[in-house]
């Protein structure tokens, strides 16, 4: 009786209980909403392309002053470090042996050139030799040539600057002994403005720059392409601007570099030569550039670049990228992207490739990227 009884009772809870799955299975789940993502919709741009490199100041002209004569230094004439005129006197070497020289070489010249006015009247009147007049006059010209060499000598005792610029510390002091021909110099006078910058550049990167010449995906930077910029030591950028010399015709075998030589006003002296600075050298210009920010560009284990793009469908495609350099914020791409896609930038974390997405403007990139390229040697 009691298992009659207990019948009616298990099958109403099974009942109830298929009764209720049957009213969870007809729910339908909620819609899950598509992620938003930050986009930068990426356009051509034209830029010049910059190519940072080193470089060392070094002086205009250097000229070392030394002594053409021997003497006794008497006075120096200049203050170490000052600005001095081409033709200044800088030293006074005792002059009184020269001076006696001079005076000898004077009473010879003055006899030679008597005795010639005798044999001159003689030999019109056929009183003396032909041969005796010629002697007469060889005399006589080289009396002059002594006395101008004893005049050059004595001007030489003051020791003047042979170029216009700034004289460093004298290597000589009153009293010293100096001689013609010696190897120490007495004092260095460099020119500072202008000045030169020697740059140096790697063979490799001018071979790439010929040929993105030749092959058209580089433009020259046309009048201004030969224009130098500087960053000096301290991080600060120096006010004027130079001007491309030359570039040496021949390739540094222990370095495998070039050597660039420009030329910049100095009218303040701020550039000293043996300075070490950073030259910004314009070398062309490339047209209709893409260039994505750095924050949408990822890297695999490999270290190659990839980026996150939204197709017109609003779905999520990966690209993997061909990115030379860095451009400011930004990294110049020379495969994988192109004018008109949509980057992401924003929400990166969230995406997956064929994911769809809704998007909107990114707030971590700036509106414009800089279209100045710099590149290191």
């Amino acid at each position: 009786m009691k298992l009659k009884a207990m019948v009616p009772v298990t099958l109403s809870a099974l009942a109830l209980a298929v009764l209720l799955a049957g009213c969870k299975s007809d729910e339908t789940p909620p819609a899950v909403a598509a992620p938003t993502v930050g986009v930068v919709t990426l356009q051509p741009q034209d830029y010049v392309l910059r190519s940072e490199l080193p470089g060392r100041t070094a002086a205009y002209r250097v000229a070392e002053v030394r002594p053409q004569v021997q003497g006794i230094i008497q006075r120096r004439l200049f203050n170490e470090g000052a600005d001095v005129k081409e033709g200044q006197a800088l030293y006074n070497i005792d002059p009184a042996p020269y001076e006696a020289t001079l005076a000898h070489a004077k009473a010879v010249a003055q006899q030679a050139a008597s005795l010639l006015n005798r044999y001159r009247q003689l030999v019109a009147q056929q009183a003396i030799s032909r041969q005796e007049f010629d002697d007469a006059q060889a005399k006589a010209l080289a009396a002059d040539a002594d006395l101008k060499s004893a005049e050059i000598n004595l001007r030489y005792t003051r020791v003047q600057s042979p170029i216009s610029g700034r004289i460093g510390r004298s290597a000589v002091t009153e009293g010293a002994l100096v001689s013609d021909g010696q190897s120490q110099a007495m004092a260095t006078v460099q020119q500072l403005d202008p000045i030169y910058v020697d740059i140096t550049e790697s063979s490799a990167a001018l071979l790439q720059q010929r040929a993105d010449l030749d092959q058209g995906r580089l433009q020259k930077a046309g009048k201004e392409g030969a224009s130098v910029s500087l960053i000096l030591e301290n991080g600060s950028a120096y006010p004027l601007q130079g001007q491309l010399e030359f570039s040496e015709v021949s390739v540094d075998p222990s370095t495998g570099s070039v050597t660039l030589r420009a030329v910049f006003p100095n009218p303040d002296h701020l550039l000293l030569p043996g300075m070490f600075v950073r030259a910004q050298l314009q070398s062309g210009m490339r047209e209709g550039a893409i260039l994505a920010p750095q924050q949408g560009v990822t890297r695999d284990l490999k270290g190659t670049p990839g980026a996150w793009v939204v197709n017109a469908d609003g779905v999520v495609e990966q690209r993997t990228l061909v990115a030379s350099r860095t451009v400011g914020s930004a990294w110049l791409v020379e495969q994988g992207l192109q004018a008109g896609d949509r980057l992401i930038t924003e929400g990166l974390q969230f995406v997956k490739p064929g994911m769809k997405v809704q998007v909107s403007a990114a707030n971590n990139v700036k509106p414009a990227v800089s279209a100045t390229v710099a590149k290191g040697n």
